[in-house]
This record gives C-alpha cells, sequence and structure tokens, in this order.
C-alpha cells in the first residue's frame, strides 16, 4: 500500500484513513448509534488528525448527489400531500376485481414504476398503509404483499438516475444522464421485476383466497377521496413531469441532476405558497423541509468525506490493484465479480457507504482497461449489484426496514431469518439474470 504523507504523531496517512474508515463502518452495521453521528464524528476526525484539511473535506462532497436527493425529496412530500399515490394503489387493486394474487401482482408493479421516479422509501411510506388496509378488507395475510413491495421497490428503484441514491452517486461521478440508466439498466429490471413476481404467483396462490364479500367490499373503496386536494394535485404533477422531461433532456440542456431537483422543489414550493399569508407559508415551507430525511443528507456528507480521505491517502487505488490482480487483469471477470461481490456484500451491509467506496476504485481501473469508456460495463454491474442485492435480507436496504416497522405496527412482524430465507435466494435469481445480460450485452 502506498504510504502518502504523514500524519499527527508521524504515523501513514493511509493506515490512519483505514483505520477510521472500517471503524465507522464497523459502528455503522452494528447500529449501535445513528450513522449520521458516525459518519460525521469519522468525517471530523479524518481533518483533526490530518489526513485531509478542511478545503479538501468539502472538496470530496459529492453537491451533486445532496442537492439531487434534498430537490426529490422535497417535489415528493409536496406531492404526497395531494393524496395521488394513494389513488393509484387503490384503483389498481379495484382494475383486477379485488382478486388477492392480482392486487399482490398490481401493487408490485406499481410499487416498482413509483421507485423508479421517487426515493424506495417514500415509495413503501406511500404504499404500505394503503396495502395494509386492502389485506385487511380481503381477510388476508399482508406478509406477501409486504415483502412483494420491499422487493418491488429496490428492483424498480434500479431502472433509473432517481431510483435509488447508489444510482444518484454513480450518475453524478461519471457524469452519466437519466436516460443512460433508463436504456442501460431498465429493460433487465422489467425481466427481474416479472421473474420475481411469477415466482410469489406460484408459492402464494394458494394461500391468497377470499371471500365475493370480501372483494365487494373493496370494490366498494373510493379511491377519489383519497385526493385531498386537486390544486396541489395539477401542481405536482405538472412540475413533477418537467422535472423528469428535464432529466430525459439533460444532455442536450446541460444541465445537471441537482440544479433540475433543487428548482423544480423551488417552482412547487412557490406554486404551493403563492396564495397563503406569509405565517401560513413560514409554516408550509418549514414543514416541506422538516420532512426531508436530514439524517440521510448528513450521513451522506460525512461518508464522502471518509471516502475522500481513502481516496487522497492511496488506500483506494491500492484496493482497485487487488481487485485487479484477483481477476487477473480480465475485463469479463471484472465485471461479474463486481456484479456478485456488490449484490451480495449489500445484503449485509448499508449499499451507500459501499458504492462510495467502489466509485473511485472503478475509476483507478480506467488506466487498465483503456479509458473512461471502456469502464460502462462496470458501472452497470456496480448498479445492478448494489441496488438488487439489498433484497437479500431485512438490513439491506432502507426501504425494508421501513416496511418491517410499519409491519410490525400493524401486528404482523417481519422476521429477519424468516425473511432472509425467502428472499436472499430471490436476490440471488435476479443477480443470475443480470449476470446472465451482462453477458449477452457487454461482456462477449
Amino acid at each position: 500500500m502506498e504510504h502518502q504523507g504523514q500524519v499527527l504523531f508521524g504515523w501513514s496517512a493511509s493506515i490512519v484513513a483505514s483505520v477510521i474508515f472500517v471503524l465507522v463502518y464497523g459502528l455503522i452495521i452494528s447500529e449501535k448509534l445513528n450513522r449520521a453521528i458516525l459518519a460525521l464524528l469519522g468525517a471530523g476526525l479524518l481533518i483533526i488528525v490530518g489526513v485531509l484539511n478542511q478545503e479538501a473535506a468539502v472538496r470530496g462532497v459529492d453537491f451533486n448527489t445532496i442537492g439531487l436527493l434534498l430537490g426529490m425529496m422535497v417535489i415528493v412530500n409536496i406531492t404526497a400531500k395531494s393524496g395521488v399515490f394513494q389513488y393509484v394503489a387503490i384503483w389498481s387493486a379495484k382494475k383486477v376485481n379485488a382478486q388477492p394474487m392480482g392486487v399482490l401482482t398490481m401493487l408490485s408493479v406499481v410499487t416498482a414504476v413509483f421507485s423508479a421516479f421517487l426515493d424506495n422509501v417514500t415509495t413503501v411510506l406511500l404504499v404500505v398503509p394503503v396495502t395494509l388496509l386492502i389485506t385487511e378488507e380481503l381477510k388476508v395475510k399482508a406478509y406477501p404483499f409486504l415483502i412483494a413491495e420491499i422487493l418491488s421497490s429496490n428492483i424498480g428503484g434500479t431502472a433509473t438516475l432517481i431510483g435509488d441514491p447508489p444510482n444518484i452517486m454513480i450518475g453524478s461521478a461519471v457524469g452519466l444522464a437519466f436516460n443512460d440508466f433508463v436504456v442501460n439498466l431498465a429493460p433487465v429490471v422489467i425481466v427481474v421485476e416479472i421473474a420475481t413476481v411469477l415466482v410469489f404467483y406460484f408459492v402464494w396462490r394458494k394461500d391468497l383466497t377470499t371471500t365475493e364479500e370480501a372483494m365487494h367490499r373493496v370494490m366498494n373503496f373510493n379511491e377519489i377521496e383519497a385526493i385531498k386536494d386537486w390544486r396541489l394535485l395539477k401542481q405536482a404533477l405538472t412540475v413533477l413531469a418537467i422535472v423528469i422531461g428535464s432529466f430525459v433532456t439533460a444532455r442536450i440542456t446541460h444541465l445537471e441532476p441537482a440544479t433540475i431537483g433543487l428548482m423544480g422543489a423551488a417552482v412547487l414550493l412557490l406554486l404551493d405558497n403563492f396564495t397563503r399569508d406569509a405565517e401560513e407559508q413560514s409554516k408550509n415551507v418549514h414543514s416541506a423541509f422538516a420532512e426531508a430525511e436530514w439524517v440521510t443528507l448528513i450521513f451522506f456528507v460525512g461518508l464522502f468525506i471518509l471516502v475522500h480521505g481513502l481516496e487522497a491517502s492511496g488506500v483506494i487505488k491500492w484496493m482497485a490493484g487487488q481487485l485487479l490482480t484477483a481477476t487477473g487483469g480480465d475485463f469479463n471477470m471484472t465485471a461479474i465479480a463486481i456484479l456478485w461481490s456488490s449484490a451480495i456484500l449489500s445484503a449485509f451491509i448499508d449499499n451507500i457507504p459501499f458504492v462510495a467506496t467502489m466509485i473511485p476504485m472503478i475509476k483507478a481501473m480506467g488506466p487498465t482497461f483503456g479509458g473512461d469508456q471502456a469502464l460502462m460495463p462496470l458501472w452497470w454491474a456496480l448498479s445492478l449489484g448494489a441496488c438488487l442485492g439489498g433484497n437479500g435480507t431485512l438490513i439491506g436496504a432502507s426501504a425494508n426496514l421501513v416496511v418491517a416497522g410499519l409491519s410490525e405496527r400493524a401486528g404482523q412482524p417481519i422476521r429477519f431469518m424468516a425473511y432472509m430465507k425467502s428472499c436472499f435466494l430471490l436476490m440471488l435469481m435476479s443477480v443470475a439474470i443480470c449476470h446472465v445480460y451482462m453477458l449477452l450485452r457487454y461482456l462477449h
């Protein structure tokens, strides 16, 4: 390993940066302390001991990722107040005449589609309460529905730039546009979603039976009643359409994702507050920003600094060299190794710090494989592995834990081992599909 520079007490910068990173990572996994606290403490320590100075630390923060996340959080939180997401969930359940297996399929697809455009946690927070209501009326177990929604949220989020934080980070670091993700990842994501729903059909269809009377009760739900504010609905959907249109045309307009996300949030805040008096505006804007996931955003800031410490001290370059040695410098082997290792590790550890570490590592392989353009399949392997790997265990992704929490509150707890037994194999199946896709499309 390179020893670039000395820090406090003449220690090696690379060793100090590695120790701090491993400690923070270990404590994040133990869940004894909130991850935002740990990431900030770790970042502060790097500066205090001299691995980075403050200026270098700030340079390490990817503000494009932070800005895009914040902008989309505000847009989605305001849009959710209109009730549109609940409307779609009830409407989709009625479209299949409230047949339990049909409802499970429709809610899975709705969750996957929402997750492609909203963050996964927001999606499940919106869909799960409606699911619990429908399953209660149908007198069927909510468990298979909730598990299908967890899986679909992580699968759908893989398809676009804004669907999952790892994609936002990869897109920002490599300069990939919204369309790049859709063209390269959406085809395999659709196949994975269909395969997952088919497995659920064969495993659960016998258990999911209900009475005509129960189905009739669900058919009597009025989805229009879910819409709480028609004016806000029109405004929010217009802004969302323009924001997504701007992501699609970003190559032409040369606008960065953070600019589009934050500008969309600002316009929607303006429309939502235009006619209100000063006091009401103040309350409204406070609530819109208060509901953003600030803990997640602060965690990102600390994490980017921690990874930058590894990069600046030469640790990541050394790690990239080790991976290349292990795969014999063979490009196809490297891509497949990244896909499977990302998936299996992301099932047990948070995929965000993992992806943050992998990005500079893959970048360091550019000279070996013939420049940045040649690395593109490695980025798709990282995205597919990290996003889909989150389905393997209950702690693999934030959305999984959120659903488990909502389910427990409703008196239907999802247990760690029970979840892993059924979902780890499904996760491996989805990664195997991606493996075949990678071989057919990129690795000739």
